[in-house]
């Protein structure tokens, strides 16, 4: 009787001490997807302060061009508020699909603005607006090598979760939503292949 007793507290130690380590690995995969958005959020706003410099410099060369500059101020501010609106939440399918859709009218706002500053040589001929434009697309690498990092860990956290045994104890243990992954409105264009004309 004592040695089925000792059995039986083994295997319940044994399982205690796997529930710790189920729970101890989805606390750090979640922290990791967390990180990942903070890098984004580093660079989303590193972009969002290039692109209020960038309008400030194009302002005073295209005072007739109001409607343009005012498009791209106003689609950063909601911009800027969707990332404020997911750092608080980073995951949550909501938030993430909230700033992917801020997201898309900022580059939507943006490309209207390059049209517009073709019209203008000595726009684009300005050191400090080229100097902006190059700071725009690295910033622009930078959020798209971010947004891969931070859908990974989200991956590898949600598939975690979703295999069997940590499937029956996520839940319980407060780990139940999925994380959402980051996908901005220019994925479509992204998974297609250019179209070269001759």
């Amino acid at each position: 009787m004592q040695l089925t007793t000792i059995v039986l507290l083994v295997v319940l130690v044994l399982m205690v001490i796997y529930a710790v380590s189920i729970y101890n690995r989805l606390v750090a995969l979640k922290h990791r997807y967390q990180n990942a958005f903070a890098q984004i959020e580093v660079q989303l706003k590193r972009r969002y302060d290039t692109i209020a410099n960038l309008v400030e410099t194009a302002r005073a060369y295209m005072a007739q061009e109001h409607d343009t500059l005012t498009a791209v101020t106003e689609a950063r501010n909601v911009a800027l508020s969707g990332l404020k609106s997911a750092a608080a939440r980073p995951g949550e399918p909501g938030a993430m699909a909230e700033l992917a859709g801020a997201e898309g009218a900022l580059g939507a706002a943006l490309g209207r603005l390059n049209v517009v500053m073709e019209a203008y040589p000595d726009l684009k001929a300005s050191d400090n607006m080229r100097q902006l434009s190059e700071t725009l697309t690295s910033t622009e690498n930078r959020v798209a090598f971010a947004r891969q990092a931070f859908n990974d860990a989200v991956m590898q956290y949600n598939t975690y979760k979703q295999s069997f045994p940590p499937v029956l104890l996520a839940g319980p243990l407060g780990h139940s939503p999925d994380a959402a992954l980051l996908e901005f409105d220019d994925s479509a264009n992204i998974q297609a292949a250019p179209r070269i004309n001759f």
